[in-house]
């Protein structure tokens, strides 16, 4: 079916969609649970010797959450004929309105940390057993390769290299006010790299992979998409979208042990939270206990501590085993990269194409179509997570 016969067909499901696209263009989580004083509260807490408790100050937000929840949860969905997508449409609001009430609440501890289980979850019993099985493996990395020599310069240079495989512009640009050595913002599609990071050769080869070959490739595909919700994101899309990022460095050959630990220990720190664990208390556990690094230990503590308790960090590891599963299964990875999906709605992605309301993806992740990895250590590892 052709998208203009298809647009006259579906014209309400066209009008809430691009609806939800003008409102969820201001709910951009990641650029306001990005502390603004990470490098003043790093000295203090390490001044203290690991005992102060950080005090991080966040961006105003800029829209009315209670209007907003009203404006979401004001779209007729009952128009849209289709079972199927109406549901879908009513799931993606439910999420919306999930990251609303993050957005509105950071800083605020507790209330952060309960709205952000609704949207993230929680790590199970058998995602802590699963970090503890790759944190029993013993590291044989290329050290060369692993050694923090390139600044935030060099990396620019790299990603700007490494893009141009691929038909997209995006930008670059570089902050001290985020949290990860790079991350992309959807909306603006821009690579934001942190300022004062030095990257080490595997780190740049990974993040490329990780950033462009997935989230930028998913951000343009997204983009291209007749519905905005392919480029806003179904609903729990950060578990699948992570996945895809992790699995694309293993694609690559650049996943190693050394990164496998450190989504390992993102699970442990982010099991934490439910225990009850301050900042401090979750530090002390990944340096005294895991005899992390002091900085790297820092690092994973304030990506689970930011904004009050935010859990996402397990899913990237819980994702990265679904898609392994799914690929090896026989599954069309190209699919998985028409937007910012989830492969619990391949069903949704399938009927959307066949109805004219989807397109197949323009661009594809280069380590997806080339595969060289040759990792066996890795193969095993993934092979026996639960």
């Amino acid at each position: 079916m052709l998208l203009e016969d298809a647009k006259k067909g579906y014209a309400d499901l066209f009008e809430i969609d691009h609806n939800l696209d003008r409102l969820v263009k201001n709910i951009e989580l990641l650029n306001y649970l990005n502390p603004l004083n990470i490098e003043q509260e790093k000295k203090t807490f390490f001044k203290s010797k690991f005992t102060y408790e950080p005090s991080f100050k966040y961006r105003k937000i800029k829209f009315n959450p209670y209007k907003m929840q009203r404006l979401f949860f004001s779209q007729r969905l009952e128009k849209i004929e289709d079972e199927t997508i109406r549901n879908f449409y009513e799931e993606i609001i439910y999420e919306y309105s999930g990251l609303i009430s993050c957005i509105e609440h950071i800083g605020q501890d507790k209330k952060f940390y309960y709205n952000n289980l609704k949207v993230f979850g929680t790590p199970k019993q058998r995602d802590v057993e699963n970090a503890q099985f790759i944190l029993h493996f013993s590291e044989e990395e290329d050290l060369e390769v692993m050694k923090p020599r390139y600044n935030v310069d060099d990396a620019v240079a790299y990603f700007e290299e490494f893009g141009k495989a691929y038909n997209f512009r995006f930008s670059i640009k570089k902050s001290t006010n985020i949290s990860a050595a790079a991350m992309v913002l959807n909306a603006s599609e821009t690579l934001v790299l942190k300022r004062n990071h030095m990257f080490s050769e595997n780190q740049l080869k990974v993040l490329a992979n990780h950033e462009i070959g997935v989230h930028m490739v998913t951000t343009f595909n997204g983009k291209l998409q007749p519905l905005k919700v392919f480029s806003n994101g179904f609903k729990n899309n950060t578990e699948t979208q992570e996945g895809l990022a992790v699995f694309s460095e293993y694609m690559s050959n650049s996943l190693t042990l050394k990164r496998m630990k450190e989504l390992a220990y993102r699970v442990i720190a982010a099991d934490s939270l439910i225990k009850g664990y301050s900042f401090s208390d979750t530090f002390d556990l990944l340096y005294s206990q895991y005899k992390l690094d002091k900085h790297e230990a820092w690092q994973i503590t304030l990506r689970v501590h930011r904004g009050g308790g935010f859990t996402k960090d397990f899913l990237y590891l819980t994702g990265l085993k679904k898609v392994y599963d799914y690929y090896h299964s026989g599954g069309e990875m190209t699919k998985m990269l028409t937007g910012k999906v989830t492969l619990e709605n391949l069903d949704v992605i399938e009927k959307l194409q066949e109805l004219g309301l989807a397109a197949p993806s323009k661009f594809v992740t280069d380590s997806y179509a080339n595969n060289s990895n040759e990792n066996k250590k890795m193969d095993f590892i993934l092979r026996n997570l639960k």
